[in-house]
This record gives structure tokens, C-alpha cells and sequence, in this order.
């Protein structure tokens, strides 16, 4: 290890200052499927410019007066970020930036030869004229600029460099390479950000889209490279399979190579969160530094290293990034993990009773279930449950029902030693049965029936049925409870009553 920290700080070098401009409202808008309301797209600026990148694209002006509106709603909010909006090479496209009150224009042509012949249908020649004017006309009225030749990569050497020449020659204060189809390896980007570095000294951005995956990886040796501004959208998000991340893009940085970028990580989760929500883009559970199981632990050894010092298995701790450390319970969860997460509670079972709650983790585990906190509290509860008296009791059940009469169950239950009936109606038995029930605890718990499962387990007329039910009370507490009886009725009552008895326990102990 001491080995690859004395590399990293003698190899791996970086510009004095890198500038993070973010794409999400701009190219991460493009993502099919996905249109930000101005109130989104503000939402999501806010968030950037708190979090701290340099630079936010927020759209393309001349696409739409929604869009100039948006972007000069979005300037007039006095953000640290520079605003950043969109052009063509077109002096329509840097006017209607221009009408947006904006300051800075991210002006594009394409340049690669499919590009020239079925896109422009332009020669090498008006390219660059095109190219060059536009710039001009940008800096005639103030504009900081910054160019980009689209599909740089695809581009012939000569001709891409010529462009890039005379757009320096007309003013451009950063040129940015567009990997716009993302066929770019690291070594590659390697040489052509090196052979850039050693041909122009203007300040050099890169935009690395991500078709196959190497977006952040050519980003970052682009950055070694000397390349001094990476463009990245939140998640990732873009045109097909996206752009470089944020995410992965600054705790690269900051965690692995150690530079110390102004911005606070904290952030990162809920900024997440908020773009994911808005766009309707959800991220894969497995996505690095965001995603739900970033720092999710199931298998055994894993945990108790986790428990016991959280950097043996966590490259950085999830309070890094404003996320939070999960606990998963399964087939492939040790003791150890299952006893933390009963402390957690203030649960105390006896190792007979441990060992029951244990058994129907890795049982349920077989089955390919995953036990969260509220299942393993439900668990643990019904083994305490059934060494202790329960409050409520059934003591009779009468049902009644036909010739036009709505369903009637008079039931009587003895609650902590007291017997106490009534009658409900509803639209069958069960139902009629199990308001009657909700009538009588009321005074006790507040219950809530989420789920109601119903299974014949034998096969006949005189099939058993098995029942199980999830129940809630009003502070949020979840149980489970199951019956078999050859009753469906009977059943359902017993499975609904385990329930309660065990939600009356998690009441009156400090579980929750």
C-alpha cells in the first residue's frame, strides 16, 4: 500500500485547478424520454451551485423561448456557478444565448467527415469560416467562449487540429474535446489529450460520453493528461448511455487521487436523489458512490469487518457522500450482523431464541428473500411473543349471513384480562370479523392492515388455509402474523390477532 501511495503522489499530476462543468440541464436534458420543467431545472441549479461545480450548461437557448426563459431565470439568481448556455456555430444560436443575459457560450459544429457529408453537407473550408465567425461574433458582444468540434474523435488529425487553430486564432478562451460517441479507450485519450497540451496552451476541456462504459476512466487520464475541465451530468445521465458522472468524477478525485476539489460531498447523495426524482432516470442499485447498495453489506465476513472498522470493506464512509451504511439480512448474513442489528433495537433474545430468528433469516434466504429491519423486528418479536402472555385473546366468534342481511360477526376478545364484545357488519365475513376486532382495540392501538395473504397448503374441500397478514399501527411500527386453520374465517382472526399481540409488545418496549 505504501508502495502505490508513493506512485500515486510522484505520477499521477494534475492541473493546479480543475473546473467541473455540469451538463445535467443541457445534455443530461437529452436523456430520451426526459423534459425539466423551469422549476426543475432551478431546482436542480440550486443544488449544483451549493454542491460547488464552476460551471452549470443549463440548456440551449435557441431551441425555444422556454429555454431562454428558463436560462435567464436561472442567471438571475446571483448563483457562485458560472451560467453556461448551448450554441451552434450560428449567430442566431449566440444571440439568443445573448437574449438570455448569459455571459458564457459553449458554441459546437460538427467536423468528422460523416458529420460534413450527411449532417452539414458543408466542406472542410465553411467549416472552419462557420466555426470561426461565430466565435468572433461571440466575443464582439462580451461573451466568454468556449468551443467544441463534435465528434472530435472521429475526426481527421490534421483537419481537427486546423479547426481547433483558428477558433484559438478568433478568440475562444477554452476549447473542449467531444468524445461525442464515447469510442475512446484511456490510452487514447491519453495521446490525443497529450498531443493537444503540446500544440495549444488555451485552457483544454473534454466532454467523454460513456457507450462503452469508459467515460469517467477517460476523463480522469485526460485529466492526468493536463486537460483542465471535465464536463459531467449528475448520475451519468445523457444522450444513450450518458456522459461522465459527477459522482464517480469527484470522489475519483478527491478519494483516490487526492485532490483537493472545492465542492461539498456531502451533497452528492440528495443531489442525486433530487435529479432522479425529476427526470424519472432511476438508478441502478449498483451504481458507484449513489446507488442503494453503495454501501450495502450482506455476506458475513464482510459485515463483521464492516462492524468492526468500517474501512475494511468501504473505500470511503457513506457519510463522505451525505448516504448511509445498510445492514442487509440473508442466506449469506453471519451472527454477528444479526446481533447488531437486534442492539440496534433493544432486542434481547435468548440464544434459543436467536438461534430460531437466525434459522428463519438463512430459511428465508434459501427462498431468495432479503430481510429488512422492520421483518427481522417482526421476527425477533414473535419469538418473544411466544414465550410471554399475550394481551388479547379470542373467546368467541359468531358469524352470520344470507337472504338479503349483510354479512354480521360478533366477536368477543378478552384484552388484558377483560372481555369485551361487539358486532360489525361488512362485505363478507372476514371483513365483518375483522372490523368487529379493529372496534374493540381501539382504545388500545391504532391498527392498519397492509397486507393479507391467503393459501391453501392441503388440497380438498377440508383444505387448511393458511393466513398471513401484515399489519401498522400510527407510529409506524410493522408486524407480521400467521394462522392455519381449516376456518378461513378462523384463520384470518388468529393471523390478524398474532399480529396486534406482537405490535402491543413493540408498543410497550423501546424497540422502536
Amino acid at each position: 500500500m505504501h508502495e502505490i501511495e508513493t506512485f500515486k503522489k510522484e505520477h499521477l499530476r494534475l492541473p493546479d485547478k480543475i473546473y467541473i462543468l455540469d451538463t445535467t440541464l443541457r445534455d443530461g436534458e437529452q436523456t430520451p424520454g426526459v423534459a425539466l420543467t423551469i422549476d426543475e431545472k432551478i431546482q436542480i441549479a440550486t443544488k449544483l451551485n451549493n454542491f460547488g461545480v464552476d460551471k452549470i450548461e443549463v440548456g440551449f437557448p435557441a431551441s425555444s423561448s422556454g429555454e431562454i426563459d428558463s436560462a435567464r431565470k436561472i442567471k438571475s439568481l446571483g448563483l457562485d456557478s458560472t451560467i453556461v448556455g448551448l450554441a451552434r456555430t450560428l449567430k442566431f444560436d449566440v444571440n439568443a444565448v445573448i437574449d438570455a443575459d448569459l455571459d458564457y457560450v459553449h458554441t459546437f459544429i460538427g467536423t468528422s467527415r460523416l458529420h460534413r457529408d450527411y449532417k452539414l453537407k458543408m466542406s472542410k473550408e465553411d467549416i472552419v469560416q462557420t466555426a470561426v465567425e461565430a466565435v468572433e461574433h461571440a466575443k464582439d458582444h462580451g461573451l466568454t467562449v468556449e468551443f467544441s468540434a463534435e465528434d472530435a474523435t472521429r475526426t481527421e488529425g490534421p483537419f481537427l487540429f486546423e479547426v481547433y487553430r483558428e477558433v484559438i486564432d478568433a478568440g475562444a478562451d477554452f476549447i473542449d474535446i467531444p468524445d461525442t460517441l464515447g469510442i475512446l479507450t484511456p490510452s487514447l485519450a491519453a495521446f490525443l489529450i497529450t498531443e493537444f497540451k503540446r500544440n495549444f496552451k488555451t485552457p483544454l476541456s473534454v466532454h467523454f460520453h460513456n457507450d462503452f462504459g469508459l467515460a469517467t476512466a477517460n476523463t480522469l487520464i485526460a485529466l492526468e493528461c493536463g486537460a483542465n475541465q471535465a464536463h459531467v451530468t449528475v448520475n451519468g445521465i445523457g444522450e444513450r448511455t450518458g456522459n461522465c458522472s459527477l459522482e464517480e468524477l469527484v470522489m475519483s478525485l478527491k478519494a483516490t487521487y487526492g485532490y483537493a476539489l472545492d465542492v461539498d460531498t456531502t451533497r452528492l447523495y440528495s443531489l442525486s436523489n433530487l435529479v432522479g426524482r425529476l427526470t424519472g432516470v432511476k438508478m441502478p442499485v449498483n451504481k458507484p458512490i449513489v446507488g442503494e447498495n453503495a454501501f450495502a453489506h450482506e455476506s458475513g465476513i464482510h459485515v463483521q469487518g464492516v462492524l468492526n472498522n468500517s474501512s475494511t470493506y468501504e473505500p470511503i464512509s457513506p457519510e463522505t457522500v451525505g448516504h448511509s451504511r445498510r445492514i442487509i439480512l440473508g442466506k449469506h448474513s453471519g451472527s454477528n450482523a444479526i446481533r447488531s442489528k437486534l442492539k440496534d433495537y433493544h432486542i434481547d433474545l435468548t440464544d434459543e431464541q436467536f438461534n430460531k430468528v437466525f434459522d428463519e433469516i438463512k430459511s428465508l434466504g434459501d427462498k431468495g428473500k432479503s430481510i429488512n429491519d422492520d421483518e427481522l423486528v417482526s421476527l425477533a418479536v414473535n419469538e418473544l411473543v411466544a414465550a410471554r402472555e399475550t394481551p388479547i385473546l379470542l373467546k368467541g366468534l359468531g358469524l352470520s349471513s344470507g337472504n338479503g342481511v349483510s354479512p354480521t360477526a360478533t366477536v368477543r376478545l378478552e384484552i388484558n384480562g377483560v372481555e369485551k364484545e361487539t358486532a360489525s357488519i361488512g362485505v363478507g365475513p372476514i371483513d365483518a370479523a375483522l372490523n368487529a376486532i379493529s372496534s374493540l382495540i381501539q382504545e388500545d392501538i391504532d391498527v392498519n392492515l397492509e397486507e393479507y395473504n391467503l393459501e391453501a397448503i392441503t388440497g380438498g374441500t377440508d383444505a387448511l388455509a393458511e393466513v398471513f397478514v401484515i399489519t401498522s399501527d400510527s407510529k409506524g411500527n410493522v408486524s407480521t402474523g400467521r394462522s392455519t386453520n381449516q376456518d378461513v374465517v378462523m384463520a384470518s382472526i388468529l393471523a390478524v390477532l398474532d399480529s396486534i399481540n406482537k405490535l402491543l409488545l413493540i408498543k410497550k418496549s423501546t424497540f422502536k
